[in-house]
């Protein structure tokens, strides 16, 4: 993939932004068990930051994936896992099917102000019985004149506790598995909507993460993202963005703990020599970096795949699972050579090690439905 130098342009504005506005405080943010969204988003909105792929009609820029990709390399930069996965779910995960199959009217409504910063989107399609089976959701919407009463419950839902706007997977009628679901935009203030308490989770302790439950919760029928019974489709298309921004950003990520970890092995003394001098870290380092590289090469295929109208859920999708295994493998091959230093809670590789656990969590079936989709 090829980049011009506007792909460059917007990787030195989001990476001198996460210098200046996200690093110096993730620490803090990571201490607090939240970061304060709001303010985050708006800066990020007034750059532009939060729209580069969607409709220039509704505030976005109107340009291909490789410069939302080139935006979600450039947040592994962030020195922890649970801002940038939120802001992945506002751009990568909760809009991108309202950007693609909203009413115009929708997308005014609840696109815009996604872009500009001045809404925070969840996305609700996990259910404590349903995580990796999205067939499985049981939250349903039943009609009543020209509302929707919806009931249920999702689970581990990011940003929830801060979020203006839930992009919801309900069931919406009887039908098939596979054909009777919708995505239907639920505004949080909406009476009959309660939250957990945050849930306390191994790692992107950034993150606020909480479960919603659904206690007849009427919204309009108009909040439906394009064709009723068309929800799971939409999703399954809505993971090909989801995926490759998850891959993409943990790359940079990777990195940092393999840049780090030289550093300190080059100071780190044992036996009379520094722990870089020994051959076996030189290889080891040299070969998970490699390692990088080829997914990073995974990456690019898939999103010139995306650009050129193809079908990537596959590719996407097996990106994801190399991308969470491999975050996983570096940062356990990178603690061991901090000794004692890396069991620490503060070492910023134990943290990687942690946040990154995440990515391995579902299961990838690249097994096909009869519609041609494909789920993970």
């Amino acid at each position: 993939m090829l980049f011009t130098n506007e792909h460059n342009a917007i990787r030195a504005t989001i990476a001198q932004f996460i210098d200046k506005e996200i690093n110096p405080y993730v620490d803090e943010w990571e201490s607090d068990g939240i970061f304060p969204a709001h303010e985050v988003f708006k800066k990020m909105g007034d750059l532009g930051l939060l729209g580069i792929h969607k409709p220039t009609e509704y505030g976005g820029m109107g340009l291909d994936y490789s410069y939302q990709i080139v935006f979600s390399e450039e947040l592994g930069r962030i020195r922890c896992g649970g801002v940038p996965m939120a802001i992945g779910v506002q751009t990568d995960m909760a809009t991108p099917a309202l950007a693609r199959f909203g009413s115009a009217a929708l997308r005014r409504e609840f696109l815009v102000p996604s872009i500009t910063g001045d809404a925070i989107f969840s996305i609700g399609v996990s259910e404590p019985h349903a995580g990796s089976d999205v067939a499985a959701i049981k939250t349903y919407a039943r009609k009543d004149g020209d509302d929707y009463v919806i009931n249920g419950t999702k689970m581990w839902i990011t940003t929830s506790t801060q979020a203006d706007y839930i992009c919801l997977l309900v069931n919406t009628s009887d039908e098939p598995a596979h054909k009777n679901k919708s995505l239907v935009i639920v505004p949080t203030n909406t009476r009959g909507i309660s939250f957990s308490k945050p849930l306390k989770k191994l790692g992107m302790h950034s993150s606020d993460t909480a479960q919603i439950f659904f206690d007849d919760v009427r919204v309009p029928q108009r909040h439906l993202i394009g064709e009723e019974g068309a929800g799971f489709r939409y999703q399954m298309l809505q993971f090909q963005e989801e995926r490759l921004f998850v891959a993409a950003s943990t790359l940079k990520g990777m990195e940092n703990n393999i840049n780090d970890t030289i550093e300190y092995a080059r100071e780190r003394q044992a036996f009379g020599k520094s722990i870089l001098d020994n051959q076996v870290v030189h290889f080891r380092l040299a070969e998970l970096q490699t390692e990088v590289e080829l997914l990073r090469a995974l990456v690019y295929d898939g999103v010139e795949g995306y650009i050129n109208g193809q079908d990537v859920t596959r590719k996407a999708s097996m990106a994801k699972l190399k991308s969470g295994r491999l975050a996983r493998e570096v940062a356990d091959s990178c603690l061991q050579y901090w000794g004692g230093m890396g069991y620490m809670w503060d070492n910023p590789v134990a943290r990687s090690y942690r946040d990154g656990r995440l990515g391995c969590k579902r299961l990838i079936n690249l097994r096909p439905y009869s519609d041609g989709q494909s789920a993970a």
